[in-house]
């Protein structure tokens, strides 16, 4: 990973205003190039795509805190450094570490490179094409870069062509926005959506890491273009298209006509006891599982570099975890509105009868009450200072015990769907990932018989979770243990945290049985709306989704801005308004204020 064959050090992009060197360092490492510069052997074209993948790496922390710092989930300590600090409170400057957009034109340009020089008509014996798994993976890669580019800066340069000259760098580049670069990129990559979705490069393991995780799948990535693109737009065939893409990946995942269930891991009160105390959790382990295995969790990660002395090693551990290196300080913590979060839902116990239930009491210490993913990942213990003998306490957050940055799990490509899917009107099937998980059983159970015209029987109908292949958790399963029947590998994605979701009273969807269907719809997406972003924080705190999370929710509302500060200015919790307030250096009912700029050149 750390050999690049091609570095193209004038990777530049500029805006009207600007020439290269504004943007990059004219006097880094160059390459000399052949006049015949054609990728047409397989020692370039690994080279080159692992010289791309290095390029990832300066993103990989990025990707992380500029998703997670900036929402409501977590607090910067006192201990944080300056940019990190800045980047919380809105007050990114031209020389903050984080803004560095150059980072995302080096993968940009390489990619450029790589596609326009790949010998993409090259075949094998066998009468295959040869490097059409590469140049599939490298467009994914470029569209990802370049939508995670426009996430932070709202209207960014736009190039496909490679830079390789100062008078190259010099040309006035058109700026896209968010709809449009959702638009280029749903274009390039839906011609090799069909073909190359399911296929990677096969270049085994690197460096004991399996290299199917390198990869950003493209319907996964077309998913998140289309779901964008309805965001921005509100266009409502862009959320139908983004939700068939999701199940797309799902259902191709581990080969034609194949499953990705969505598991039964979850955390657990396994007594209703006075003592609450007896709990089984196997929740906070899978998603940081790196095997690679047809249901695993993960999907795609950068790899990072295993010792701080290689250049490309992730601080997330020293930043969200208690370690030697950070005097067990630790510079990001769970926020208060977490915490909240966290504690509102009720947890719902299934009695020994099947029938009744118990909820989990309030004021449980350890943040027991509620939702349990928190406790399971938020670990507050003590530790003593060695200068002054006196303790303190010291926060780790379970979710970087690893070298390397998750980008996509499968937890997140359901979630994403179901809000695909509730945007594009269909919030009972939307609820039922939230609350008892698709299966061709539950779907016919709670979605089409309230279905009332052909168009959307045959929307539906295109989803497919067979039964035999999708397995629901079920209250018969629980009471009876198991016993005599088939392994269950569907829950809905609230009962991985708080308890079963189905017989639980303060989680259903609302329906009036005596007004139709189709008056209700709205009020039903609004309530799985809420739902759905409330999931979003249980499941995926401090991992780089929330801001952005955020973002797509408020463009949908009827006001944008009053949404976005009503979400971020809630980070201290309730009651701390005027606090909250006070941290945030920029006024974000200004839309303008919600991203990035760097000197002028680059951003909304």
């Amino acid at each position: 990973m750390k050999k690049i064959l091609i570095f193209i050090s004038s990777v530049c992009i500029l805006s009207s205003m600007t020439g290269c060197s504004d943007f990059f360092n004219q006097e880094s490492d160059h390459v000399i190039y052949t006049e015949n510069r054609t990728i047409k052997n397989a020692t370039d074209t690994i080279y080159s795509v692992t010289g791309i993948l290095s390029k990832l790496q300066a993103l990989a922390d990025r990707t992380i805190l500029m998703g997670e710092v900036r929402g409501d989930l977590c607090t910067v300590t006192n201990v944080g450094n300056g940019d990190l600090r800045d980047l919380a409170e809105f007050n990114v400057g031209d020389d903050n570490r984080y803004n560095k957009p150059g980072d995302y034109y080096a993968v940009i340009n390489n990619s450029n490179y790589f596609i326009q020089n790949a010998d993409t008509a090259l075949k094998n014996n066998r009468n295959e094409y040869v490097f059409m798994r590469e140049y599939a993976a490298v467009k994914a890669i470029r569209a990802w870069t370049y939508l995670q580019l426009v996430l932070n800066y709202g209207s960014v340069p736009f190039v496909t062509d490679p830079i390789l000259t100062k008078e190259q760098s010099e040309i006035n580049y058109p700026r896209y926005d968010i709809a449009a670069i959702c638009e280029y990129f749903i274009s390039d990559l839906l011609p090799l959506a069909e073909r190359y979705g399911r296929e990677y490069p096969r270049y085994n393991n690197i460096r004991n890491t399996d290299s199917r995780f390198f990869y950003f799948p493209i319907n996964i990535v077309l998913g998140d273009l289309y779901l964008w693109h309805g965001s921005v737009t509100g266009n409502k065939d862009s959320y139908k298209q983004a939700a068939l893409r999701y199940y797309k990946y799902i259902s191709e995942r581990n080969g034609d006509n194949s499953s990705y269930p969505t598991g039964i891991e979850s955390n657990e009160w396994s007594s209703n006891s006075s003592s609450w105390s007896a709990m089984s959790a196997n929740w906070g382990d899978f998603f940081r599982n790196e095997r690679y295995s047809e249901n695993c969790e993960l999907i795609t990660m950068i790899p990072c570099d295993s010792i701080p002395a290689e250049g490309n090693y992730s601080q997330m551990r020293n930043l969200f975890t208690a370690t030697t290196d950070n005097n067990y300080k630790s510079s990001i913590i769970p926020s208060n509105n977490m915490a909240e979060i966290s504690e509102s839902q009720e947890y719902c116990l299934v009695n020994s009868n099947g029938t009744t239930v118990t909820y989990s009491p309030k004021g449980l210490p350890y943040h027991r009450s509620g939702d349990l993913r928190l406790y399971d990942v938020w670990d507050e213990s003590y530790a003593t200072d060695k200068s002054t003998g006196d303790l303190f306490e010291v926060t780790s957050i379970r979710k970087y015990y690893t070298r390397n940055v998750h980008i996509y799990r499968k937890q997140m490509i359901y979630l994403k769907m179901a809000e695909a899917l509730n945007c594009a009107g269909y919030p009972r099937m939307a609820y039922l990932v939230l609350s008892r998980g698709l299966t061709n059983g539950s779907i016919s159970e709670d979605v089409l018989p309230y279905l009332t015209n052909e168009n959307d029987f045959i929307f539906v109908e295109q989803f497919d979770f067979p039964t035999t292949q999708y397995i629901e958790y079920t209250v018969d399963y629980i009471t009876a243990g198991g016993a005599g029947m088939r392994e269950p590998n569907t829950i809905g994605m609230h009962s991985r945290g708080s308890g079963f979701t189905p017989m639980n009273e303060y989680y259903q969807l609302p329906y009036d049985t005596l007004r139709s269907e189709e008056e209700q719809i709205p009020e039903m997406q609004r309530f799985v709306a809420d739902k759905i972003l409330t999931e979003g924080a249980l499941e995926f705190a401090f991992e780089g989704t929330r801001y952005y999370d955020i973002m797509r929710f408020a463009l949908r509302s009827e006001n944008p801005g009053q949404f976005m500060c009503d979400k971020i200015y809630a980070r201290r919790g309730a009651g701390n308004e005027g606090i909250v307030r006070g941290e945030i250096k920029k006024d974000l009912m200004n839309k303008e204020n919600w991203f990035l700029k760097w000197k002028g050149n680059i951003g909304y």
